[in-house]
Parts: structure tokens; sequence; C-alpha cells
């Protein structure tokens, strides 16, 4: 048996290791602009070369004794044919499989698991300029990352499995950010109806499905439409009940010979269903303490042009405005004693003058794949939100020649302020179905409108059509489209399927 033993070798190998600079930059670009300005605060307390720009922008020359060292531009605006914003660094446009090289699969893997990837923390930058690595510790951009699951994520994540259309979850994902932190309903149907382009009735009908969410009674416009969704589940909502519901303030005047009259109860019966009120929950989005809600500051400006088209432009006041004080740092370096001192210094500048640079090319990518965005959906920022128009990440990756993860990044808590109101960037993404002849693709939405228009064309039992039916119509009119796909959306749209529809139809 051979004995174990110890040899050295040498090997070569290419890729790109991973700098704290361009780690840094990569996370920044999905930090929300509240976030940002959480983690700016926290750099510019540990650096003392670091300063914000708070001189008028008008002037030619700063009040305070510090130059500028590549700070953002305070406004920038883009039109579809300005390529001014096209050169945003490919630094911060790195795919996983650059940014490891030869790492080990499960290290991909675990960069790859979220968005949200907890990787190497920023804070400790004593590593800065030797290519050395940054030791784990929670720093401020771990903490602000790290978020509780409120009750507006709770709601969206049942509304991505309820069911919906893109249209409708775009829809519902509207009325949802409605929602106060109670979990009511604000603002008037009609008002956002008008905004997205719907009528009225469409939209209480997408709302009437998001009140079965949970918890119990969320998305209701009043106390007693809360109350009524709660004991309409329990099935108690008789007409007693919601003659109680309809007078609360009797209730509150404790006006028993009033309601005993309204409701057409006795005594007893009327105690009963005021200690059964007193058990429902007022306040069905108590029980996600959460954050504070926080008024949605938008990073991106949609305006018509008046020349036609639509003007795109950043919000500068979500732009952190800095610069590296280098009389400042000439004064520190020149009183520098010690290696070690000097090697602090030197450290504070690069990281100073990174993270300048980074939060230019941050601001750059943003305008880049919002422009994008806008361009794509046009139509629906002129005729609504029936026009939303099949799009993924690739596609915009691909127009704007970055990867998707970079889009992804940056397209993560990020606002759009258009005519038609405020919406997060994800909010244009849409799905698509293939054409058969492989030329383009079709609107999901527009093929669920086809199957319900075809299923609701059957007058007779020898007509009803099968899922393989529709499937072969589909494919006739150029969509490509599998059966269990043409099943899912059926079942979406809460048709029963056609053994149940012909049943239907005998019985009438």
């Amino acid at each position: 048996m051979a004995g174990l033993g110890q040899k050295l070798e040498v090997r070569q190998g290419q890729g790109l290791v991973i700098t704290p600079q361009l780690q840094q930059a990569i996370k920044l670009l999905q930090l929300s602009n509240l976030e940002l300005e959480a983690f700016v605060e926290g750099e510019l307390e540990r650096n003392p070369l670091l300063a914000r720009d708070d001189t008028d922008a008008d002037r030619s020359e700063p009040s305070e004794p510090a130059e500028r060292a590549e700070a953002p531009a305070d406004r920038a605006e883009m039109s579809f044919e300005d390529g001014r914003a096209s050169d945003a660094a490919d630094a911060v446009d790195a795919r996983s499989e650059d940014v490891y090289g030869d790492a080990a699969p499960g290290e991909k893997a675990s960069d790859r698991a979220s968005e949200g990837d907890t990787g190497q923390p920023l804070g400790d930058w004593s590593a800065v300029g030797r290519g050395g690595s940054v030791e784990a510790d929670d720093d401020l951009l771990d903490r602000v990352l790290r978020r509780e699951l409120s009750l507006s994520d709770h709601l969206q994540a049942q509304a991505t499995l309820a069911g919906f259309t893109p249209v409708e979850h775009a829809v519902a994902l509207a009325l949802i950010d409605a929602v106060d932190e109670g979990g009511y309903l604000r603002g008037e149907l009609t008002e956002l109806a008008d905004r997205l382009g719907w009528s009225v009735e469409r939209v209480e009908a997408v709302l009437e499905r998001c009140q079965a969410f949970e918890p119990t009674g969320v998305m209701a416009r009043s106390v007693p439409e809360c109350l009524a969704l709660q004991l309409k589940e329990k099935n108690r909502l008789d007409p007693a009940m919601q003659a109680l519901l309809d007078n609360l303030e009797l209730v509150a005047r404790r006006d028993f010979a009033g309601l005993r009259s309204l409701c057409g109860v006795d005594d007893e019966d009327l105690a009963e269903m005021i200690t059964e009120l007193k058990a429902l929950t007022p306040r069905p989005g108590a029980a996600f303490g959460g954050e504070p809600s926080q008024t949605v500051v938008p990073d991106v400006f949609v305006r018509p042009d008046p020349a036609g088209g639509w003007r795109v432009e950043l919000n500068a006041d979500t732009l952190p405005r800095l610069l590296v004080d280098k009389r400042y740092h000439a004064v520190v370096q020149a009183s520098a004693r010690s290696d070690q001192d000097r090697t602090f210094v030197a450290e504070c500048s690069a990281q100073a003058a990174w993270l300048v640079k980074s939060l230019d090319q941050r601001a750059k990518t943003i305008l880049k794949v919002a422009s994008e965005i806008v361009r794509q959906q046009d139509a629906f920022l002129a005729f609504g939100v029936e026009c939303l128009r099949p799009l993924n990440l690739k596609t915009v990756a691909d127009a704007i020649s970055m990867h998707e993860s970079t889009v992804s990044r940056v397209t993560s808590n990020k606002y759009l302020a258009t005519p038609r109101g405020v919406f997060e960037l994800k909010f244009f993404f849409t799905s698509a179905i293939n054409s058969t002849d492989g030329a383009g693709s079709h609107s999901a939405e527009a093929v669920r409108h086809k199957i319900k228009q075809m299923i609701e064309a059957e007058t007779a039992e020898s007509a009803v059509l099968s899922d393989d039916r529709i499937v072969e119509i589909l494919k006739e009119a150029g969509v490509d489209i599998a059966r269990r796909t043409v099943a899912k959306y059926r079942e979406a749209l809460r048709i029963p399927s056609s053994v149940e529809r012909r049943r239907l139809l005998r019985a009438s």
C-alpha cells in the first residue's frame, strides 16, 4: 500500500477575481434610493475624505475648498436617439462565470440563489488596492439588504399564484400598492381605472379576487366591508348580520332597541351577534409589523416629449451627490508620519474615488435600462394596461448590450413615474407565447382572451371544445401552445372542463 505524501504543483489558469470595488458596484445597482441613502450616510461617517456636494449646481465655483472627483451629473436626460447613456461601465455588467472563474460550483450557486446575495460585505476596505479579500462581517449594506416580509410582499406573492392574466396581475399589483399598513385599500377605484385605461367594473372584478387573499378581510375599503369579508369566510354573513354591519354607529351608541328592530332579532340573538362581531379583526394588516410605510419616490421620470415620443430623465433628488475632498486629502497625506497612516489615507482615497464613480455608473445604467423599457412599452403609456407588450429581461438586456443579471438588479426596487402613475420597473415585464413559425410571439393575455372567446361561443353540447381541440385551433392560428398550458389558462379563467361544460349545457 502506497504511503501518503505531499508534493508541490504549479498551475496556471485565467479568471476574473471579484474585487471589493466590483462587488460594491454590482450591489449598489439593486439598492433602492432609500437603501442607497442609508449606505452613503454610513460611508460618509467612515471615510473622512468623502463629502456631500451641497453647492449650487449653477455656481461656477464651489463654496467649499473641495474638488469634484468624477461626481455624477445632478440631472440626466435621454431620448431614444441620444447615446449619452450608452457608455455604462462594463465592469458593472459581470456574469457569474466571469466573476468566479475557477470557483467551485457551490460558490457559483450561492451567488445565483437570490438577487439579495450576501456574498462578501463591503464594510472592511483594508484590502483595497492590494488585491486581498474582504473579511465577512455584518455591515450597513448587508443590513439594508435584509428586510422582513411586509404585507405588500405577502399580497404580491399571493397575486402571483392567483391565476391572473398578465393584465389582471398588473392591475392587482396597482391595487396592492394602494393598501395601507392596516390592510385597507385607499384611493378611488374610478381614479385607478382611469389611470390604467380600464373600466371600473373590470378593476372591481380583480379587487374581488384580491379580497380572497390572506389575511382575511384585507383590501377592504371600509370597516364594515372588512368585517363582512371575515364573516363571509365563516359562512356567518346572513341578512341580520349584514344589517348589523350597516349600522355599526348604533353599536357604538349602544342603541340595542334600534338594532333589534333593524336586524329583526331578539335580545339573545343580538347579544350573540355583537359577541361574534367583537371576535373579528378590524385591522387585518396589523399582523405584519414590518417597516413603517414609506412614500414611494420614483427613480426615473417619464414625460411626453413635445417633439413626439417620451422624455426619460433621472430624479436628481434620489442621486447622492458626493465628492472627494482633495485639498483635505493633501493635508492629511502630508501629515502622515508612519507607513500605516499613509496606507490608511491611500485606502480612503481609493475607496472614495471608486464610490463616486460607482454611483455615477449606477445612475447611467438605471437611465439606460429605464429608457429601453419605455421604448418597449410605449403603447402602455399611450393607451393603457391592455397594451402591455410581452417583455422579459433578455429582450431588454440584448437591446442595451448588458447581461440579464444586471437588468434584474437595476429593475429591483426602482420606480418609474409616468403619466399613468408610479410603477415598479418589474411591472413592465410580462410573459409571451411563441408563434408556430418562430417569427414572433403572442401576448399571454391575448391567448387567454382567444381561449375565453372560443369557449363562450359554445352553444350546444356537440360544440363543446376539449383542451386538445383548443390547442389545434390555436396552432392553426399560429400560436405554439401545449395542452397543459391551455388547461392552466382555462383554470385561471375559472372555466370548467369540457366534461363539466357538456353537463351544464345538457342540463340547460
